[in-house]
């Protein structure tokens, strides 16, 4: 868990530059942007900003695509 930064402190500098990387690691390992903005305390729109501004390649919207149960699908056709 990375320490909460308060709503409306700015972030510069190197803590800015330090905490990009932090959550782009996070990212990258499959954390959610939602999941690691609630983490910190800060908002969905400022972590994503960070993770672009990092370059970080982000994954499409609603997550994993789940298979149909062939059995299930079977009575259906």
């Amino acid at each position: 868990m990375a320490e909460k930064i308060a709503r409306g402190a700015r972030v510069v500098g190197e803590r800015r530059t330090s905490l990009a990387a932090e959550l782009a690691k996070r990212y990258e390992s499959g954390e959610s942007v939602r999941s690691i903005a609630d983490d910190i305390g800060r908002s969905y729109g400022f972590v994503h900003g960070l993770l672009v501004q990092e370059n970080v390649p982000m994954r499409r919207r609603g997550g994993p695509v789940k298979k149909v149960d062939e059995r299930s699908s079977a009575g259906h056709r």
